[in-house]
């Protein structure tokens, strides 16, 4: 264990998935105290069985898409005696989320509504909820910082060829969702200047979760790295993020997509 991050607090939500996770257990190796939250299930389980005994770790079952449970979740933390300093808006549904749970993944011109309306409920309005809930009950307390988790899609678009024959899919509301999230960060950096806040985009490449081979070749060539990230290696540039060592940055967005973005 080392100290990067002895003085962080930091709150997590979507924390039980592959990125959330490793979020948690190498925050938790840095010193800081971590707040994870994810819905009840399997994820949320192992997470909790993971981090037993630790007694810088602490769960709270929460859904981002609930307006009310958002509006309690600080209250409730802080009524435990822990103040958060970072917060990082991870929770979003994905292709690879869709699949576990058995969901189709229909042409653009067979999208419902709902479904476009339901990812962009948890993956964007769910972060703008935990923000402003942020500016009610923490921004301006204490100097604090929000770190935005978009994608190598945020502006760059999809490569739709690389998933034919795959039994996951790019979707249209994730890479809106998360072109969003960035706006937010952009807006918010300005908007809590003045009260010691700072707000930050990551956004991660294409991220090694038990893929395909032929998956990850067709992934590896649009790539300079040539190949998927491992979820460490996003981890890495998160902590700095987290950590006090960033706090020259605001308003930014930090790719690490293996030069995706780059060509």
């Amino acid at each position: 264990m080392t100290d990067q991050l002895k003085d962080r607090t930091i709150f997590i939500t979507g924390s039980g998935g592959v990125l959330g996770s490793t979020y948690v257990r190498r925050m938790l190796d840095q010193g800081a105290r971590v707040i994870s939250t994810d819905l009840p299930g399997h994820r949320a389980d192992a997470l909790q069985e993971a981090h037993a005994g630790n007694e810088n770790f602490r769960f709270y079952d929460l859904d981002v898409g609930s307006e009310e449970q958002i509006e309690e979740i600080f209250k409730r933390v802080l009524a435990d005696g822990w103040e958060p300093n970072v917060v990082l808006n991870n929770a979003a549904i994905t292709g690879e989320m869709l699949m576990g749970a058995g969901k189709p993944f229909p042409d653009f011109a067979d999208t419902s509504v709902a479904d476009f309306e339901r990812t962009m409920r948890t993956n964007l309005t769910g972060a703008f909820m935990i923000a402003r809930q942020m500016d009610r009950d923490i921004v301006g307390n204490w100097p604090c910082t929000l770190i935005n988790v978009a994608s190598m899609y945020a502006l760059n678009g999809a490569h739709h060829p690389i998933y034919d024959g795959m039994p996951f899919k790019n979707f249209s509301a994730y890479g809106v969702s998360k072109a969003g999230i960035h706006g937010l960060t952009v807006w918010l950096a300005g908007y809590w200047a003045d009260r010691k806040a700072t707000v930050n985009t990551i956004a991660p490449g294409a991220v090694f979760n038990g893929h395909s081979d032929e998956f990850q070749k067709r992934v590896g060539e649009l790539i300079m790295a040539g190949r998927m990230a491992q979820p460490d290696e996003i981890a890495d540039v998160m902590l700095f993020l987290a950590s006090a060592q960033s706090g020259y940055m605001t308003g930014q967005l930090v790719n690490v997509d293996g030069g995706f973005s780059a060509w």
